[in-house]
Order: structure tokens, then sequence, then C-alpha cells
């Protein structure tokens, strides 16, 4: 599937892209119609800019109706979606360079691999991490606004049990890891009270059952103070026609505003602020739906950090040409994720002139970040300059009579933006690739349970396989009758990467298991 149409946006101002975005679209308070001058003046303001039509309905509305509309329209600038809507609906012609980019593989300088690196390097950037995590310089960002819709489930994604023998979720999985690493850093550096923070962007849907759900678990463990949870924020859909669309007489159309709507949101929320009230000088920021994903990885943190760049990523090696992934390379000479469909096939094969069994670009893109804290505090400098992705859709929306309406063919255009569109305000000298085994660190849950790719099911098998691994290097026989049972569960509380395990040195362990105490 070719990857949504993307523009860059040449005006605009910040606080536009900031703060004047739809939040919070389900609130469950009723609202109160507003005072007659307070209605006036918005719909003047949405009537200037041609959009009148989103309050048309206006006076057919019950109370509570009305006060909800107010509340979604009054953050919402319509002169800024107007140039949203001229931008994608009649986009600029590409310039040549991007017509006919210049693709390379970015500089060894900028890059590492787990996969083949020396140890003494991988021990050294592992000790500066754990160093700087027991100096509470490191927080961490989780992107958890998706819902478990493809899984069968209306609970947000990390709620998600991917049917483990402990039944842990996604959610606690990850818990358990920062709570690991507090717990190593505190020990390696005999510092009392390490923290890492957690800031968890959730969405409108997702925001109140992610909370209620940390609540239930009493935040797995975690002090609830340094988890912050915050909203990425919305835009509305608009028609082909240019419309702001209504979803029903008393609601406008919206969307998420995509990954990257972290930026802005990290931002308007405060988190920023409180990572500079905390002292953080180093980010990790991750998608949820990765069971084997590292989070804060020691490793990963002290090569970006020895480095001294502003952003830095993880990559898996592509399996083979024709996988459909993004890959991380050099795009007119500045670092960029370039879409596979975007790609042609002689490119896709080309085989990398130092070895010629691999291929020439191989860094899949698994959204797996650093971010240095000064690069978060220039968010405003830059966030105007992302560009916005078009998504053509199928938008149920109300007519000029208000009658509802399932489109049986793209009527409107959903925008978003990507996480990874500020690479290239950087130079190369300020971003920095790690390549990791992708066997030990990525296993994406995207779809229904029984696909055979990317589900449930192999998420499970993901786990189970690598605490065998993790079981076998610690000199432990795992043993099995069942060869699709053959797999070990070992809690992040007693191993975050493999370390810890010497108690098993020699024993045997009967599959399927579960390691969760040194017993």
């Amino acid at each position: 599937m070719r990857a949504p149409m993307a523009m860059t946006l040449p005006w605009g101002s910040l606080k536009h892209e900031l703060f004047n975005r739809g939040k919070k679209e389900d609130s469950e308070e009723a609202s109160p119609p507003p005072p007659d001058e307070e209605f006036n003046t918005l719909k003047d303001k949405f009537d200037k800019a041609g959009q009148g039509q989103v309050l048309q309905f206006y006076e057919e509305l019950k109370p509570e109706e009305k006060g909800a509309i107010y509340k979604q329209l009054s953050p919402i600038d319509p002169e800024h979606i107007n140039k949203l809507a001229d931008t994608a609906l009649h986009p600029p012609k590409a310039e040549s360079e991007d017509q006919n980019p210049k693709l390379e593989q970015l500089p060894d300088s900028a890059t590492t691999s787990t996969i083949d690196s020396k140890e003494d390097a991988l021990s050294k950037w592992h000790d500066e991490g754990l160093k700087l995590i027991s100096a509470n310089k490191v927080g961490v960002v989780l992107m958890a606004g998706g819902q478990g819709t493809r899984l069968g489930s209306s609970a947000p994604k990390g709620c998600y049990d991917i049917g483990l023998p402990s039944n842990k979720s996604l959610f606690q999985l990850q818990a358990e890891r920062i709570l690991k690493l507090q717990h190593l850093a505190s020990r390696h550096h005999n510092k009392e009270d390490v923290v890492m923070p957690w800031y968890i962007m959730t969405s409108g849907p997702t925001r109140k059952p992610t909370e209620q759900f940390f609540e239930e678990h009493s935040y797995f463990g975690l002090n609830r103070n340094d988890v912050k949870f915050f909203e990425q924020g919305t835009l509305p859909c608009i028609g082909n026609d240019g419309k702001i669309l209504l979803e029903s007489k008393s609601k406008v159309a919206v969307a998420p505003d995509g990954n990257g709507g972290l930026y802005p949101a990290l931002t308007s929320s405060g988190i920023v602020a409180d990572m500079e009230k905390r002292g953080v000088q180093h980010i990790h920021a991750y998608c949820v739906d990765n069971c084997l994903v590292r989070v804060a990885d020691p490793t990963f943190i002290g090569f970006a950090a020895e480095k001294d760049v502003d952003i830095a990523t993880k990559v898996v090696r592509k399996r083979d040409a024709k996988e459909s992934v993004g890959l991380i390379l050099q795009k007119n000479g500045k670092p960029d994720v370039v879409e596979y469909s975007e790609i042609d096939s002689a490119t896709a094969e080309a085989k990398d002139p130092r070895d010629s069994n691999l291929l020439k670009f191989r860094a899949a893109n698994i959204v797996n970040h650093y971010y240095s804290f000064r690069f978060l505090q220039s968010i405003p400098d830059w966030a105007h300059r992302l560009p916005h992705h078009v998504a053509k859709k199928k938008i149920p929306c109300v007519d000029q009579e208000g009658k509802q309406i399932k489109p049986e063919k793209p009527n409107g255009i959903k925008l978003e933006q990507f996480v990874f569109d500020c690479f290239p305000f950087l130079s190369m000298d300020k971003f920095a690739c790690m390549e990791v085994k992708r066997e030990d660190e990525f296993s994406p849950l995207k779809n229904a349970p029984g696909t055979g790719e990317d589900d449930p099911g192999t998420s499970r098998r993901d786990i189970l396989q690598q605490g065998r691994r993790f079981l076998e290097e610690a000199g432990a026989t795992v043993t099995s009758e069942d060869q699709k049972e053959s797999g070990v569960e070992v809690s992040p509380l007693i191993s975050y990467g493999g370390e810890g395990l010497h108690f098993l040195n020699g024993r045997e362990i009967r599959a399927p298991a579960v390691i969760e105490k040194e017993e």
C-alpha cells in the first residue's frame, strides 16, 4: 500500500500547531450552552473563514449538545484548517530534488550494530547508560494512543494480554522493565531513589481507560507520581470541497493527528516542562505494540549520549528486499525515512558494496528513538515545519439536511503527522543509528489473532523463545514434550536482558514455564 501523500506547510503559527487542535472530544462532563455573546464570537470566527456550516444546526440542538459543540469548536482555528485543506487538496508541485532524491547509506560515523560490535564498546555504552539512569537523567515516552480494534478488543492496545503464561499485559511488561532498570542502576551505582519518569501519550478514546487500568493494577509497582498521562491532539476531517465535516449535528468529525502529534503534545501538556524540573536530559520514545521493546535500553542511551546527538534510532535488519518496511538512510544528505513504496526494485535489491551478503539499504524503521532534552526544548522552533500526510477516507458524516451519510467511496481526507518527519531537520552529525537483533527487540502486535504475522500468537512466541535463549545462555537446559510450547517466560523483574540468571546454571527447566523468582 502506498504511503499517504505528504505536504509541508510554509505558513501558520506555532501557537496554532501547539494549542489550537481539538482535544478530549469525548469528555463525559456535560457542558452548559455558552452565553449568547460568546457563541456569536465563535460563530463569527467560523463564518468569516467560510466554515459556518459547522454551526448550521445549532438552534436545533439540546442545551447539552450546544455546550458540547461549542467546547469542541472553541480551540479550533478555522483559518488554520483552511490552509491545511488548501494545501492538502491542491498540493504544490514537488521540487526536482524530491522527485529524484539522492539516496545513500548512513555514514559509518553515525551507525553501530549490536550484532557485530565489539563487546567492550557495548559494555561501555551499557555502563554509561546505567550511570545516567542512576543520576535520574533518563525519561521514557510511550506512544499508546491506539485501541485494540484489530485484535477484537475495545480496550487500549497496551491493556492487551498476548497469552503469556503469566497473563501480563503489554503495559505490565514495560512497567516491569522500568522497575528492573531502576533497581539495576541503584545497585550498580549505590544510589537510592532512582527514578525514570514514564510519560504515556494516549488519545481521546484511550485516555480514561488507560488511567483506570493503571489504577486497577496499582501502577504495576511504579510510583504513581512518576507516571504522567497526556493526550495527542486531533484534527478535523475535511471534505473534498475543503469544508470541515460534521459527524453529527452536534459534533465535528475528527481524527488523531498521528504519532507526529507527539511533539506539540509534549509541549502543550507540560511534559517538557516536567522533564526540565526533574533534570531529565535523555529520553527514550517507543510504541506500545512492541512486546520485546527494551525500554530505556542503557546500551542505546549510552551510545547516543556518547555521540552527543539530538536523535538516535534503533533499526532491525530488513528480512529481504521485498519486506514492506520504511528504511532509515540519507536522503539528499539528510537523515530520513523512506517508505518501501517510494523505492524502486533495483534500489531495494541493491547489495552493500562492502558485503554482498547484505542489502545496501537494510535499516528497517521500528519507531524506537532517543531524543536529547535540548532537542525537545526546541520543538517550538520547528514543529510548524512538520509535513502533514493526507489519507483519503470514507468518513461518516451528516449532509446539508442533517441526514447521516455512510459513504461508499472516499468523501474527504484525514491529516496526520509522522514522528520521524523531523529527522531531516538535523545535520548528520546530530543523528545516529543502532542496529539491533530483531529476535530480541522487535515483535509488533498489529494483526488479529490467528493471522500468523505480527499477531498475539507471534508476540507470545517471541517472548517465550527469547526467554529460552536467556536460560540456555545462563547454562540451563530447557526441555519440552511439545515443540509448540518449548519456550520460557522470564519476568522482566528477574532479568531485563538476560542478566542475573546465573542461579539457573546447570538446572533443567521444563517448558512451558515462568521464571519469576530466584528459586
